[in-house]
């Protein structure tokens, strides 16, 4: 059952919940409740049967399981070693190299086996963001941040069920502030209050905005032909891609707000960005993050630490490109999420030099209502192109 796509999923769900206001005001009660709510949910959500060998099949709620074993296994073993190469820098970046690429391995099976082997069945629905969140706990050992990595809070982090299909992406840091945390009377209100708005909010854009956009407006465009009809087309895939996948994190975030769990925020009125730098600080906010921190910060940092280019700009603009063309990849192989990833890794780049001319020369006063009206006018354009490329329905 895929979540938060059908209302027989929220009956369920609502089962789960209920008991979360009996238990709130005693931890471990609700540590408890939260590991038995997220099986129970998860058994729901993967209980279709994969067919690995002719006489073989199994639950894919176990693949589930087993991928979330095998993680901690490899952080614990990493956790464990780190100390004792830790002084040694060729050997400490070796051996972190090699844990982050056993950790990455189900998810590049899962992108590339397929373009060879289309039958490949070792793969779920969330493996894409449950990897980020195995990722963050090795950096974060890498970074000597974790020092401790208890099973029950891990596998809850990875497989936590509100998020695991459709994100966010939350860090491991952060959710361990909550799982720790005792709730006061007070917060537990706050709590419920916040999960109702964006409960309602996802309901409002998933099955009222996003349904009414693609019946009326997307499949129209879609069975179309010519400049206008790609131009209609284009405008109504990014407003139905944002009502769906915004409401879809309302949901996921709403959800966890009753656990205690506040995952982060994930939209911030994406469509109102006055430049590229801006629009990735409010749309997918916790994937762009996790790229900018882990990746293009790395990258840069790296970079000018090591003196690998002349110019001090060129390391920041290879950081875009890769960290933006790695985004592209991670939606999948097909051309255009990669073509999708380096449109924005240029827009990125031409951002950047735009803003530093600008503070040298003062061509342009962003605070002028015009300016900024015009800047948000242009900035859409460039989403909403992209956003074009991202469907494939360019080609």
């Amino acid at each position: 059952m895929t979540p938060y796509t059908n209302f027989y999923y929220f009956g369920f769900a609502l089962y789960a919940l209920l008991p979360v206001f009996l238990f709130f005001k005693f931890k471990l009660a609700s540590k408890f409740w939260l590991v038995i709510t997220t099986i129970f949910m998860l058994a729901l959500q993967y209980a279709a049967t994969k067919n690995i060998f002719v006489a073989t099949s199994f639950s894919e709620l176990w693949l589930v399981l087993g991928y979330g074993v095998v993680q901690y296994l490899l952080a614990l073993l990493f956790l464990v070693i780190r100390p004792a190469v830790h002084t040694k820098s060729g050997a400490n970046r070796i051996v972190f190299w090699v844990v982050v690429l056993l950790s990455l391995a189900p998810l590049l099976a899962g992108k590339f086996i397929p373009l060879v082997n289309p039958s490949y069945l070792l793969v779920f629905l969330g493996l894409s963001y449950a990897t980020f969140r195995c990722l963050d706990v090795i950096i974060g050992i890498q970074d000597g941040l974790i020092k401790n990595l208890p099973p029950f809070q891990y596998l809850t982090f990875l497989l936590f069920f509100p998020t695991i299909s459709s994100g966010p992406v939350d860090r491991y840091q952060r959710f361990s502030e909550d799982w720790n945390h005792r709730r006061t009377g007070t917060e537990f209100i706050n709590d419920i209050d916040g999960a109702i708005q964006r409960i309602f909010r996802g309901f409002l854009y998933k099955f009222i905005l996003a349904s009414l956009i693609n019946t009326y407006w997307l499949d129209v465009a879609a069975s179309q032909h010519g400049f206008l009809a790609n131009v209609s087309y284009m405008y109504a895939y990014s407003f139905y891609l944002f009502f769906d996948f915004a409401g879809y994190s309302a949901f996921a975030i709403g959800f966890s707000y009753i656990f205690g769990i506040h995952s982060p925020e994930n939209f911030n009125l994406p469509f109102l960005a006055t430049n590229m730098i801006d629009f990735w600080n409010r749309w997918h906010i916790s994937l762009s993050s996790f790229f900018r921190d882990n990746i293009y910060n790395r990258f840069v940092f790296a970079a000018l630490k090591g003196r690998w280019f002349k110019n001090k700009f060129t390391a920041s603009y290879l950081g875009f490109l890769l960290s933006m063309g790695l985004m592209g990849l991670w939606h999948g192989t097909a051309w255009h999420y990669i073509i999708y990833g380096l449109y924005h890794g240029v827009l990125l780049i031409l951002t950047d030099m735009l803003e530093r001319n600008n503070k040298k020369k003062k061509w342009w006063d962003e605070n002028k209502p015009v300016n900024k009206v015009l800047s948000i006018v242009i900035t859409f354009q460039l989403v909403c192109f992209g956003l074009l490329i991202f469907s494939g329905h360019l080609g």
